[in-house]
């Protein structure tokens, strides 16, 4: 069970990772449908300032949770792996709320099981 948490703990960190492509370097029309935004929206600059700006910390975010899957072991893991999923819990129940609702399904979902898989 152990490695099975593991592994979809990674796929967490990745998601992120690819979210954060997105946000950063995917062209407007691409992150308008990915993220449920208009394209007039997407398209100003103030608006691509936003999602690069929060690209940059779901990708902090994503590389994190791989480097503490592979700098630790443990119970120090543990812990650090429940914080990590329940910050993701709490930034994606936001999120799914003021931005979309697929974040409850693509963000949220993930991390609520690995989190509950660390308990286990």
């Amino acid at each position: 069970m152990l490695r099975f948490t593991l592994i979809l703990t990674a796929l967490v960190g990745l998601e992120h990772l690819g979210i954060m492509l997105l946000e950063i370097f995917a062209d407007p029309k691409t992150q308008a449908k990915a993220f449920a935004m208009p394209l007039n929206f997407v398209k100003l600059p103030n608006a691509q300032i936003a999602l690069g700006n929060q690209g940059i910390y779901n990708g902090a975010l994503g590389l994190l949770i791989l480097s503490s899957l592979m700098l630790f072991s443990g119970s120090t893991l543990l812990t650090l792996l429940k914080l990590l999923m329940l910050f993701v819990m709490i930034v994606a129940t936001y999120g799914g709320f003021t931005a979309t609702k697929k974040i409850f399904g693509l963000q949220l979902l993930p991390a609520t099981l690995v989190f509950i898989f660390l308990w286990l």
